[in-house]
């Protein structure tokens, strides 16, 4: 029977071997969520454009890693263009306000999301649509720029998103129309133009709005002439003034605080973790178990004391000793004073009554009351029951209070 356990053993433990180097040898995935950060060199990383920027304004270009209101507040004579890129930038009514400041002082904004905030799409007289794919298969949208000098031969297409976002309401008197996408139908070959980039003249500046951020990913620019695109796109750029890039309007963190990180972003560090955790676990089974017999349970002797004291009382009352009964209360009272308070008894005067009445949570005057009670029962030769049991009701009451039971 032993040894048919031990069989059954080794085969899971050859079995769950092998399961862990198919999935050690497995491909990695293709992480797709849309980070647009910087640093990331995944699809929709936008490592490629850093690099890119970074050598064409190695002169003029700035990382901004702080709220674009903080940075502003502190750098008043900056200035130049602005570039956020990002699923959704919403800056705030606050934000926004010193943003367009900064842009009507003669500088440009530019921003590409796929959604803007009411307040910015409102100071434009702009509208957000969704543009969506007949084929649901494949979808396919082919972005192209208006301009002569930019237009491409052929459109640069996007196969990965089901929509595309663009602008249904554009004052055409005040914007001017950069880039268009399109979309085909299987019923119908023509195809609609609808504008998803657009160039207005804000006070003396420009704001530039995109509806599509990924044409600033590695996926897209590196994906076969795409980056004839977005370079047409970052034409409109003034090379010659400050191009301030920001990287605090990110869907994904440009570090990490998490030391799991380290381990979980690395294959072999995060197998070896994985067996860690899996050799606690068989050792947790199998050695945590009982190796002696358990300890019989030795219940504790009672306490007597109040069972006693319970005694002796009755004993006193049933004598009608209530004056020796209530001098053993009041010495205990004092004594529960002392000990719990560190109070001293032995002068009663004003000061130790406002002490008292400090520690115990009760006014001067119950102190008092008290007090005076307590004395004129020890000045008697004899204690009524009902003034025993007064008494002792007035004792509970302070010790309630104090242990803030009421």
């Amino acid at each position: 029977m032993f040894k048919k356990g031990r069989v059954y053993i080794v085969i899971a433990i050859l079995t769950l071997g092998f399961v862990m180097l198919l999935q050690y040898n497995k491909p990695k995935e293709v992480n797709w969520y849309p980070s647009y950060v910087a640093k990331h060199k995944i699809p929709y990383g936008t490592y490629v454009l850093n690099d890119l920027m970074t050598r064409w304004f190695s002169e003029n270009g700035q990382q901004v890693s702080v709220p674009p209101y903080e940075f502003l507040y502190n750098s008043p004579t900056a200035a130049g263009t602005y570039f956020f890129v990002n699923g959704s930038v919403a800056f705030g009514e606050s934000e926004l306000d010193a943003l367009l400041d900064w842009t009507a002082k003669g500088n440009t904004l530019f921003v590409a999301s796929e959604s803007f905030e009411e307040q910015l799409l409102d100071t434009l007289n702009l509208e957000v649509g969704s543009l969506y794919s007949t084929d649901g298969v494949k979808p396919d949208y082919e972005y192209q720029l208006v301009h002569s000098d930019l237009k491409s031969v052929r459109n640069h297409h996007f196969e990965k998103d089901y929509y595309a976002a663009y602008f249904k309401a554009v004052d055409t008197l005040h914007t001017k129309i950069v880039g268009l996408v399109t979309t085909s139908s299987d019923t119908d070959t023509s195809r609609k133009e609808h504008a998803n980039v657009v160039n207005q003249p804000f006070g003396e500046g420009h704001i530039v709005l995109s509806t599509f951020p990924k044409a600033f990913t590695n996926y897209f620019i590196l994906r076969d002439n795409n980056k004839d695109y977005t370079a047409g796109l970052l034409s409109y750029i003034d090379g010659s003034k400050n191009l301030l890039i920001d990287n605090y309007h990110k869907a994904g963190k440009s570090f990490y605080t998490s030391p799991m990180h380290v381990f979980l972003n690395n294959k072999a560090l995060k197998w070896a973790y994985y067996i860690a955790l899996i050799g606690a676990l068989l050792y947790v089974l199998f050695e945590g178990k009982r190796k002696q017999r358990a300890i019989p349970i030795v219940l504790p002797l009672k306490n007597q004391t109040l069972a006693f004291t319970r005694t002796i009382a009755d004993m006193y009352f049933e004598k009608g000793e209530q004056k020796q009964v209530a001098q053993h209360k009041i010495d205990y009272f004092l004594e529960h004073i002392r000990s719990h308070l560190y109070l001293g008894t032995a002068t009663r005067d004003k000061e130790f009554y406002r002490n008292l009445a400090a520690r115990s949570n009760h006014s001067v005057k119950e102190i008092e009351d008290l007090f005076q009670f307590m004395a004129k029962l020890e000045r008697q030769h004899q204690v009524s029951n009902l003034e025993l049991k007064k008494l002792n009701t007035l004792i509970e009451k302070f010790k309630a209070r104090v242990d803030g039971k009421q």
